[in-house]
């Protein structure tokens, strides 16, 4: 039973000091998480940044070397037409025109065949034999450019196979070979096996399914390392591939993307190769980039949620012990506020409330009312039935009592003795009343204590009053107490009201 209004300290809410631990715990795991998150962002970041550095450097090596070879096969195709334009080239022998036209660099590892071609597509001198073989290339793209297009300079042909010897994929460089007048007189043509890419690529290291492209300008692909499963694709066209088009248009930088070709996410890093029409192209898988960073986030986070999870289960346990000790000053004021014997309230608590509500009182202009009930003839009732039959009958008359008091706010008491007080907030008179019959009947219906002739009955007096200044709360104690005083010498078993100077009675029910 729980007669007592709440106290201070509440059962069951958080203090203020669970509150703000409990906050200032979430706060710091809250900081802890996003500073750590602002890392690896950060770090992610930074990985990625290196290994696009780190590709830059492989294609600008690239970029480098082809450029150079480049260059070593049109100083080769210059020197061929400058020195067939000299009439005395052409009355040595063969075996002497052979050496002048085709030094030993031709014979380099890689380099196909180097042919200077007459104005009809027709061989006039072939590095692969002193005479030269019947071949006639008219039919050539980088043939045909050349003959309609005078300003053209040195000419990269998309892949083709050679007609004899390796017969593996080449590339051409060519160059227009015109008359003084600058009429078409034919062109000077080397052909490099682009398997010098591939051997060139393999000694890159790129890390583990990533690769490194040389891509035309027409979207040929003309070396890769490694191949995406058995299939070749050297001579494939990807004009129309999404990645490719994005390469060719931003001509240098790094982005990612979905490869065409395995469905595998990768971050592409390429660059064009210098004026010429080549793309260098390296395709990092994104796997690979961040292994190292996913690596070390999985050692921060998991080092993260232990410390957050210590955290919040010290503050779990903190916030417990608080919980506790809340919950034992609770019980140690309400143990403080409640009368052992009857439950109710103790005269330390009814002097609590009642100057809190007298109080109130004052300040809202409402009325106060205050009950005190005795149980009439109590020293014979325990001359009859001894100490321990009066505690019953205090017990059951207290939970008569507390039955009746329907509102939170209101207080039963006991006053001390026999004697009980009922505290009733902003009550006037006739509710007063009516609350005082309430218990004066539900006590007098009380069944009889081991078959005594005489029931349990109780007198009760009443003071009710709207506070002004200058009254005092003990004038309305004293008017409860005569009030009671007069329900005696009437008679017992009844209810009086008392009179102050603040206090109108009302007639009481018949």
């Amino acid at each position: 039973m729980n007669s007592i209004p709440p106290l201070h300290i509440t059962s069951g809410r958080r203090s203020r000091p669970e509150i703000i631990l409990i906050f200032g715990s979430a706060l710091a795991v809250i900081a802890i998480v996003a500073i750590v998150t602002s890392l690896l962002i950060r770090e992610r970041a930074s990985a990625r940044d290196f290994a696009a550095r780190s590709a830059s450097n492989i294609v600008q090596l690239i970029d480098a070397d082809v450029q150079r070879n480049t260059e070593l096969y049109d100083t080769s195709l210059q020197g061929m037409i400058s020195s067939w334009q000299r009439p005395e080239i052409r009355n040595l022998t063969p075996p002497m025109r052979q050496l002048v036209l085709f030094d030993r660099s031709t014979a380099a590892p890689y380099k196909g065949e180097l042919l200077l071609l007459d104005k009809n597509g027709d061989t006039l001198a072939d590095s692969l034999s002193v005479k030269p073989r019947t071949i006639n290339l008219a039919d050539r793209a980088h043939f045909r450019a050349h003959r309609d297009n005078s300003n053209l300079d040195l000419l990269i042909s998309d892949p083709f196979k050679l007609h004899s010897g390796y017969r593996d994929w080449c590339i051409s460089f060519s160059r227009r070979m015109s008359s003084p007048d600058g009429e078409f007189q034919g062109i000077a043509s080397g052909a490099m096996r682009l398997v010098y890419f591939k051997e060139l690529f393999k000694s890159l290291n790129i890390g583990r399914d990533s690769n490194v492209n040389l891509i035309n300008t027409h979207g040929f692909m003309l070396a890769r390392q490694p191949n995406t499963g058995t299939k070749d694709l050297i001579g494939e066209d990807f004009s129309q591939s999404p990645n490719f088009k994005r390469v060719l248009l931003e001509g240098a930088g790094t982005f990612v993307s979905v490869s065409t070709l395995d469905n595998t996410e990768r971050m592409y890093t390429f660059s064009k190769v210098g004026s010429l029409p080549l793309i260098v192209v390296v395709g990092q898988s994104l796997e690979e980039v961040y292994a190292i960073w996913l690596r070390n986030a999985w050692l921060v986070g998991s080092a993260t949620g232990i410390l957050c999870f210590g955290i919040l289960w010290l503050t779990f346990l903190l916030g417990r012990e608080l919980s506790l000790r809340q919950k034992a000053e609770y019980e140690l004021a309400e143990l403080a506020a409640t009368d052992s014997l009857t439950g109710l309230a103790n005269r330390r608590r009814l002097d609590q409330v009642i100057k809190a509500e007298w109080a109130r009182g004052l300040r809202s202009g409402k009325p106060m009312s205050l009950l005190m009930i005795d149980v009439d003839h109590f020293k014979a009732f325990n001359d009859r039935h001894g100490h321990h039959g009066g505690d019953e009958a205090l017990r059951k008359v207290a939970t008569a009592i507390q039955q009746r008091i329907r509102r939170p706010g209101d207080l039963a008491a006991r006053y001390g003795g026999e004697e009980f007080s009922v505290v009733l907030a902003e009550t006037p008179l006739n509710g007063a009343i009516i609350i005082a019959e309430s218990i004066r009947a539900t006590i007098e219906a009380l069944p009889r204590f081991a078959n005594d002739d005489q029931p349990i009955t109780v007198s009760i007096g009443i003071a009710s009053q709207l506070s002004q200044p200058g009254d005092t709360l003990g004038g309305l104690i004293s008017v409860a107490d005569r009030a009671l005083y007069q329900a005696k010498r009437k008679g017992r078993n009844r209810v009086e009201c008392g009179v102050s100077p603040a206090f109108n009675p009302l007639p009481r029910p018949a």
